[in-house]
């Protein structure tokens, strides 16, 4: 139980720890569109705290869970992504402790992803599903693979590292079309 914006309860959590994911994140776009104050608060404070933590508890390695939304950002969510590891990578210049971060795709079936929201439309009989932009491009990677991106990245970091797989691209169109329903083409927030 705690808060990332928390930095004494982080402190505590951190005790003894010798390695540390950062994966708190607000993500969702269309929330960060009329709330980028509370994405600021949770996404950059947030990570300046998980630093502040680690350093002050002697944690040996910290990893970011970052987005590809994270390069060159067009909405709050990226921005403060892509400042989220500037802080982090850059922490790695001082201190004991290493830092890095990996840049996520989209985690296939996972919460917060279109597959099981659309899903869920098409048993409910629904049609058409929200398309934001069906020329967008998702690049997507299984559960195991972000699981194992994130264990070789603890393991075999020296510091100071981004590290972005390749993945598959899909576009958001193309992905509708394999679900064999149309699409509700809803617009960027």
């Amino acid at each position: 139980i705690g808060d990332v914006r928390d930095v004494v309860r982080l402190r505590r959590a951190m005790e003894g720890c010798e390695v540390v994911v950062h994966a708190a994140a607000l993500k969702r776009i269309e929330v960060a569109s009329y709330n980028p104050d509370e994405f600021v608060k949770t996404n950059v404070m947030g990570a300046m705290n998980v630093v502040d933590a680690a350093r002050s508890r002697g944690v040996l390695r910290v990893v970011l869970l970052s987005s590809d939304k994270a390069y060159e950002p067009v909405s709050p969510y990226g921005l403060t992504k892509a400042l989220a590891e500037f802080l982090v990578l850059h922490a790695d210049e001082e201190g004991s402790t290493r830092f890095a971060a990996v840049r996520y795709g989209n985690v296939w079936g996972s919460r917060g992803s279109v597959v099981p929201e659309w899903r869920r439309l098409i048993e409910r009989g629904v049609l058409q599903v929200p398309v934001t932009d069906p020329e967008c491009t998702r690049f997507f990677m299984k559960m195991d693979e972000a699981v194992l991106l994130v264990w070789d990245t603890v393991t075999g970091m020296s510091g100071g590292e981004l590290v972005i797989p390749e993945l598959p691209a899909y576009r958001v169109g193309d992905l509708v079309a394999a679900f064999g329903v149309g699409m509700e083409v809803i617009g960027l927030p």
